[in-house]
This record gives C-alpha cells, sequence and structure tokens, in this order.
C-alpha cells in the first residue's frame, strides 16, 4: 500500500471523526484541497481522494465555486449519511474486538455473512412478505448513486440495489430476469438513436418501457487547467497523454469507439486505452490521483472532484423496465417521483444534466 493510499484513508476517517463528535456541523465548509495537502503533507490528489470516499458515503457534498461542504441530512432521521457513518463506526469497533482475540480476516467476513443470512431466514420466517429490493444492472451514473442513498423516501419500505455493468450487461441482465430495470445511453451509429435499436435486438418480442432519466453532458475530463492541452479526440494519440477508459459494453466506450472508427483514428496508438474503470467516479479519481490525464466521463464526475471538463455530447441516459416490471409497486413510485419538481431539483444539483424530458416514458412494442 502506498502513502498516498494510506493518508486518504486517514484523512478521510479523521473528517468522518470530527462530523460524528459534531466539530463539523450541517453546511459547514471543510478547508480546501490544497489547504488540507499542506495539513497533512500529501498531494491535492489524496486529499481529493478522501473527498469522494465521503461524498460517496454521502457525508460532504462539493459544489463548484462553493467548495465542500457537510450534507444537511440530520442523524435522528432514517437512513441518513450520518446514521450510516454511526454504523460503520459500530463495525469498525466490532472487527477491532474480534481481530484482538485473534481471529483473521478471512474468518470474520464469512462469519458475518453467515450471521446475516440466518437472521434473513429468521425474519422470512416470521412475517413473510412482498420482496422489498429493486434489483438495479447497468450503466453508471452519479443519478443514481444519489437515488440508491434516498429511495426509501421515493419509494417508502424498498432499498435500490445498483450493479454498475454498463449498458450492455445491463439488457443482458433484464433479458436473464437477473434485474428489475437497467439504466442505458448506447448510441447506435448507423441510426444515431439511444437505445432503442439495442433493446430491440436484445429483448426481442417483449413490451419495453425507456424511461428517462436525464440528458447528460459527456466530455473530457481533465487536470485543472488541462495541462495536456487536450482539445479533440486525435488528441489522444499524442505522445504525452495518457489516457483512462472505460469498461468494454459501457455506453461511453460504445461512443467512443464509434468515433474513434468515424474519425480514422486506431485505438492501438491511444496510450492506456487498455485501462479501464467501471464508473465515472472512477474515471475522474483516476485523473485526480495523476494516473492519466486524460478520461471520458460525466461533467457531474469531474465537479465532484474539482477537475476540468471539455464538453464533447450530449447523450440520452434511460431506464428499461419490461412491462410487468413497471407494475411493481417500487417502479411505479420511482417513475412518479421522476416526473416531480424534486427529481428535477435533485438531478439538476448535481451539475451536467438536462431534466427537461426526466420521467418521459417511451414504450416499444
Amino acid at each position: 500500500m502506498s502513502r498516498g493510499d494510506f493518508l486518504y484513508d486517514q484523512i478521510a476517517e479523521a473528517i468522518r471523526e470530527e462530523i460524528l463528535q459534531g466539530g463539523l456541523k450541517p453546511g459547514d465548509a471543510l478547508p480546501s484541497v490544497r489547504q488540507m495537502s499542506r495539513r497533512w503533507d500529501c498531494t491535492p490528489g489524496t486529499v481529493q481522494r478522501a473527498y469522494q470516499e465521503l461524498a460517496d458515503q454521502g457525508l460532504v457534498v462539493s459544489r463548484a465555486g462553493q467548495g465542500t461542504r457537510v450534507t444537511h441530512k440530520q442523524l435522528e432521521t432514517r437512513d441518513t449519511p450520518m446514521r450510516r457513518a454511526a454504523l460503520v463506526h459500530r463495525a469498525e469497533a466490532f472487527l477491532l474486538e474480534v481481530l484482538t482475540a485473534g481471529y483473521e480476516p478471512a474468518e470474520i467476513e464469512p462469519a458475518v455473512r453467515l450471521a446475516l443470512d440466518r437472521w434473513r431466514s429468521a425474519e422470512q420466517r416470521q412475517s413473510p412478505s412482498p420482496r422489498r429490493i429493486l434489483r438495479f444492472v447497468g450503466s453508471h451514473d452519479l443519478a443514481l448513486d444519489w437515488l440508491a442513498a434516498h429511495f426509501p423516501e421515493v419509494a417508502p419500505g424498498y432499498r435500490l440495489d445498483l450493479r454498475f455493468t454498463g449498458s450492455l450487461g445491463g439488457l443482458m441482465a433484464l433479458a436473464e430476469g437477473e434485474a428489475d430495470l437497467s439504466g442505458s445511453h448506447l448510441w447506435d451509429e448507423e441510426s444515431g438513436v439511444y437505445n432503442l435499436p439495442f433493446v430491440r435486438r436484445l429483448l426481442p418480442g417483449k413490451r419495453v418501457a425507456l424511461v428517462t432519466l436525464a440528458h447528460r453532458r459527456l466530455g473530457f475530463i481533465l487536470a485543472p487547467g488541462n495541462p495536456a492541452k487536450v482539445k479533440n479526440l486525435a488528441d489522444l494519440t499524442r505522445r504525452k497523454v495518457h489516457f483512462i477508459n472505460r469498461q468494454s459494453g459501457s455506453g461511453t466506450r460504445v461512443w467512443l469507439d464509434a468515433m474513434l472508427r468515424r474519425l480514422g483514428l486506431d485505438p492501438g496508438r491511444i496510450s492506456g486505452y487498455d485501462e479501464e474503470e467501471r464508473t465515472h467516479s472512477g474515471v475522474a479519481r483516476a485523473i485526480a490521483e495523476g494516473r492519466a490525464n486524460v478520461g471520458l466521463g460525466l461533467e457531474a464526475a469531474a465537479q465532484s472532484f474539482g477537475l476540468e471538463f471539455l464538453f464533447l455530447t450530449d447523450e440520452l441516459y434511460q431506464l428499461v423496465v419490461t412491462a410487468p416490471n413497471m407494475e411493481l409497486p417500487a417502479v411505479r413510485s420511482l417513475c412518479k417521483w421522476l416526473r416531480s419538481r424534486e427529481a428535477t431539483k435533485a438531478i439538476s444539483s448535481l451539475g451536467g444534466y438536462d431534466t427537461s424530458e426526466t420521467g418521459r416514458i417511451l414504450w416499444v412494442e
């Protein structure tokens, strides 16, 4: 483990502890990345990684020009960042106790899983109830990250389980019954249409709803100031440019490969083309840590890490749901929420999203 990895954990834990103890209150601003890097004698990328870890847990939120602040969620309300952080703190205390008693991590993990399985079985026997988990498989999106954290407010009594496999993987999981809904932003090079041609090919003969989550701004994620001077796709082939890619099957990768073919650019000439991240946040983190100097991702991901963004295209992200699954109570609640002002406000606040068509449903026969 590198020193940066060690410090990133330490910084995040120190801030978490200060929030839990009340030293940092909702709305309080965290020190700037530059101040924290001086305080901890580390790189800005290490601090950014710690801040992103806290953001992923919902404890802090970053806004361009406003810095990073503690969220306004309160500990006494259910399913809040503070509540989850308190649970992590208790779990760490338990882990320390059993490690001190001589148990190894390889023994602890399966024991905890077994205990949870037994508890779930006992709970189901005592009070049988409908499945309360909505299974999502598909392309990564920061609005979905937010939605999963707030899903009990959208569909009371339900949890949104996210598995990010890329757009193609999500459609295949939906076809095989391994998902209740998927998320896709697959651009068809021949027709210039998003998602519809792929849905017809992978889900033939099925009635399917395409529910618009949002239009998203996709482009280059770059270090502040764009020191690599990347301005277009052709610049990716320059010698001093190192790229970080998305995984094969992701909508972002499908779009990139189509554009490279259209421009006659050989992927083999792009340094880092085979280095993959599974999420937009992962791409942004790689840039922030200096593992690459350019990646392709969402403007919202660039903003969350304080990075530069160069717009390339506007893409359509849709939730894909089969007709029977549209009748699930949690899906009905989700579709209703997407048409609300609350949804528009929440998604727009992430940056780089156009919500003018959010909640629109297109049926594919």
